[in-house]
């Protein structure tokens, strides 16, 4: 852990909406959702006006309709984005030479391997001429996160949105993730946070109270001991400038729910094709397949298996998804 809060966590709010705002004047101010148009659509980012009626990511477009229906629905523009992105990345390139994109809208900067002093004072006047600049530059707006660790940053970060800047000196780790939800801790999913919640524990004081011992019982050694360790404040992760793509993905959803077997086979089997493909135009191989299938009422399953090496072959792809697929219960309908 620092003693100064010179890790900063960039968040730019609701992205995709607010780019097409800055690009649309007729936009501004009203509600915007992007993300798939069709009645099988899913909402990528709302604007905070759309926010207002209950919309929000990942939420059925059909549903998004139904609570906001004056909004403006549009399609991603991906192009846009990436441009907007590469503004705001080289602003955050000028602070330190170690910038860790987490995405086109999300960023950890290491300031103090810019070159700024290590202390609040500091890294707050940053922190607040970054938000002028991106501003200035972009017509956007993005919230700051300052902390000693990237968890606490992020953490931050998501506590001054929309449009702020919130600093978390550091000592007060303890005492500012203590009452927050055990999901607040990197790592923390659905499942983790079910077993944690069947022990009794659902807040991260919780966690801190059980002990690293106990904490292992429930979660195997490397799990367990590693959250311990983020739930009482400590977090030496480093901002890391170069980040290797670790997966190479590809969905779709379908125009109504798949029941016949043999369909959901072909549909997995072209999608393990277009993974590879564009796993080849990477130029990467990989050693574990991974399918996830979103059944009708919207639960999920994911199943993998790890081959022996790696390989961009699309006959080894294809064939470890049916077997992976074996093992899926799909009659219900896959969306």
């Amino acid at each position: 852990m620092r003693r100064a809060p010179t890790i900063l966590h960039l968040d730019m709010d609701a992205f995709y909406a607010s780019a097409e705002q800055a690009a649309k004047p007729s936009l501004r101010g009203k509600p915007v959702v992007v993300g798939g148009i069709g009645p099988r659509g899913v909402v990528a980012t709302a604007s905070y006006e759309a926010r207002v009626f209950g919309v929000h990511s990942a939420m059925a477009t059909a549903q998004a309709r139904r609570l906001c229906p004056n909004a403006a629905y549009l399609t991603p523009r991906f192009t846009l984005y990436r441009q907007v992105s590469d503004e705001v990345m080289r602003l955050l390139g000028e602070l330190s030479p170690l910038v860790e994109p987490l995405s086109l809208d999300e960023a950890f900067v290491d300031l103090e391997a810019g070159g700024v002093e290590p202390s609040s004072a500091a890294a707050r006047a940053v922190g607040e001429r970054l938000r002028r600049d991106i501003r200035a530059a972009t017509g956007l707006s993005g919230s700051v996160g300052l902390a000693g660790s990237k968890m606490m940053a992020k953490i931050a970060s998501e506590q001054a949105k929309p449009d702020g800047l919130v600093c978390i000196e550091p000592g007060t780790e303890e005492e500012i993730l203590g009452p927050m939800s055990v999901r607040v801790i990197p790592g923390v999913g659905p499942a983790t946070a079910e077993t944690l919640r069947r022990a009794g524990i659902t807040t991260v004081a919780e966690i801190a109270e059980a002990g690293e011992d106990e904490l292992v019982r429930l979660l195997g050694k490397a799990h367990g001991g590693g959250l311990y360790v983020l739930a009482t404040g400590g977090d030496e992760r480093p901002v890391v400038a170069e980040r290797d793509a670790k997966s190479v993905s590809v969905e779709d959803t379908f125009a109504e729910d798949l029941t016949d077997r043999t369909r959901v086979q072909s549909e997995l089997a072209r999608l393990a094709d277009r993974c590879v493909r564009r796993l080849r135009g990477a130029g990467r191989s990989g050693r574990t397949v991974v399918i996830k299938v979103r059944r009708y009422d919207f639960s999920t399953l994911t199943r993998s298996e790890t081959l022996r090496g790696p390989t961009d072959d699309p006959a080894v792809v294809r064939e470890a998804a049916a077997r992976l697929l074996d093992g899926v219960d799909t009659t219900a309908g896959v969306r």
